[in-house]
């Protein structure tokens, strides 16, 4: 048997191409929608992927299950468990007409590539219809199995968590139910031998769990044994709110990837080329119906840039940023290193942000400025500069942090909106004629201050966020 783990770094998730080395088929569990890394991978081991499955109608990215089902006629695996608000509804849509070859699968069934057997057990807590993958290597001669895709379910070091119906896709009174289905579901795992191997969907910095380790797999009895979550079971109760306490606001983005996975996202076909801009271009594209994105470093991007331009830095939270600030509906332009580009483009689709109409040489944004179009600026002051900022009376602090860190100690007077879920709330930002933004240390807060200055504010970032104002005045930072 063949296994790889396809890992995301940025996103922290996990698909898991596993091939029959015998007879050269080979499936990939919870791809994201860039599939031609599966595709290639497969190919350089011998494989050919023949399926797709999926554990759960995911949240925080746009799957790949189509794109495969399409481009290379991946017969498509995926659970028919839970009420009707949670089926796939793609499975009968396929371009051009007719169905994809496809299985609905439900507790107990099972399903062969080459001469790997996968085992169904229905999971439910994280969402209704999740599903988890036992899978035995037949062809290697075992009759017991090696390991089981856990999906959202049993992460190393945490459970996924049974809030975001509620918290991220609006469905009101869900959470409190997933919390106590899950506890039930937990006693799925003893029907699992102990020295199973664990393949989670996601690692540590997901926004699918609080806690996730940083390790990548594990196996279910050590899970069971030292598993924080698992431990918390004593009685339901004591589950519920220990697995609903300190659970972090999730990307605004994820309602959105709950719609589009379960209708059907859309087919790509491959990588979207964006053009090339001129500097001609640039200056007349209007930035209140588009959304330029500013990949440059900060401190070029606040002393000058396009004026209604957003500072998302190209690193480990790029996506999450555009998920949060930049609608599924927008016409997207970049301001980019070239080098940047491909990854970037596979950023932003994996999380919907599909129409990218162009993109402009950052080396030479010193072109932009005419004589009719001059670069805008944004402000930021130390922690030194910042207690004479808010001596003004007009002056407000927005703090975008989660509110777990929020609640662990904040400027006084500060209004706590994390910057994941600022885009839909922005009718709570406070409205004084000045408004200090921080976090913890001024990246996610910069981040955010090009948004609010995008939409009219007064704005002003803090230099190295709550860390520099604790150090500068610590008599005031524990409010």
């Amino acid at each position: 048997m063949f296994m790889r783990m396809v890992y995301d770094d940025k996103l922290a998730q996990a698909a898991y191409l596993i091939g029959c080395q015998k007879t050269g088929e080979a499936i990939v569990i919870d791809p994201e929608r860039d599939v031609d890394r599966y595709i290639d991978l497969a190919k350089a081991n011998g494989l050919r992927i023949v399926a797709a499955a999926e554990t759960h109608i995911h949240a925080d990215f746009v799957s790949g299950s189509r794109e495969l089902a399409e481009r290379i006629g991946a017969k498509v695996y995926v659970s028919d468990e839970g009420d009707a608000d949670w089926k796939y509804q793609w499975l009968d849509k396929k371009l051009g007409g007719g169905s994809y070859d496809h299985t609905l699968l439900n507790d107990g069934d099972t399903f062969s590539v080459g001469n790997i057997d996968f085992k169904v057990i229905h999971t439910p807590g994280h969402t209704p219809e999740h599903i988890v993958f036992v899978v035995t290597d037949r062809g290697g001669g075992a009759t017991e199995p090696i390991g089981v895709a856990t999906g959202d379910f049993l992460f190393v070091g945490d459970l996924g968590r049974p809030d975001l119906l509620e918290s991220a896709a609006g469905v009101a009174g869900m959470m409190e139910p997933s919390a106590r289905q899950l506890f039930t579901t937990l006693k799925k795992l003893d029907s699992i031998p102990d020295y199973v191997q664990v393949w989670p969907a996601h690692g540590a910095g997901s926004a699918c769990g609080k806690a996730l380790g940083a390790v990548p797999t594990s196996t279910v009895g050590y899970e069971k044994r030292f598993n924080p979550a698992i431990k918390a079971a004593t009685s339901q109760q004591n589950f519920v709110d220990f697995i609903l306490e300190g659970q972090p606001e999730p990307p605004l983005y994820f309602a959105n990837m709950k719609r589009d996975n379960k209708l059907g996202p859309p087919v790509l076909g491959g990588l979207p080329t964006p053009p090339r801009v001129t500097a001609g271009a640039l200056r007349h594209l209007d930035t209140k119906t588009i959304t330029l994105i500013d990949t440059r470093p900060w401190d070029e991007f606040r002393k000058g840039h396009v004026p209604g331009s957003l500072w998302l830095p190209m690193g480990n939270s790029f996506n999450t940023f555009a998920g949060s600030f930049v609608r599924d509906t927008d016409e997207i332009y970049l301001i980019i290193d070239p080098a940047k580009l491909v990854e970037a483009v596979r950023d932003l689709i994996r999380v919907g942000l599909d129409h990218l109409k162009g993109w402009f040489d950052a080396s030479d944004i010193a072109l932009y400025p005419d004589s009719a179009h001059a670069f805008a600026t944004l402000d930021e002051v130390s922690a030194s500069e910042a207690g004479k900022f808010l001596d003004d009376s007009n002056a407000q602090v927005l703090d975008v942090r989660r509110a777990t860190e929020f609640a662990g100690g904040h400027i006084e007077g500060a209004t706590n909106i994390a910057h994941t879920r600022l885009a839909g709330r922005m009718n709570e930002v406070p409205t004084g004629n000045k408004l200090l933004v921080n976090c913890l240390g001024g990246v996610r807060s910069a981040a955010a201050a090009s948004h609010l200055k995008r939409n009219g504010y007064d704005v002003t970032n803090l230099k190295g966020g709550i860390q520099a104002w604790n150090k500068a005045q610590p008599q005031t930072a524990q409010q």
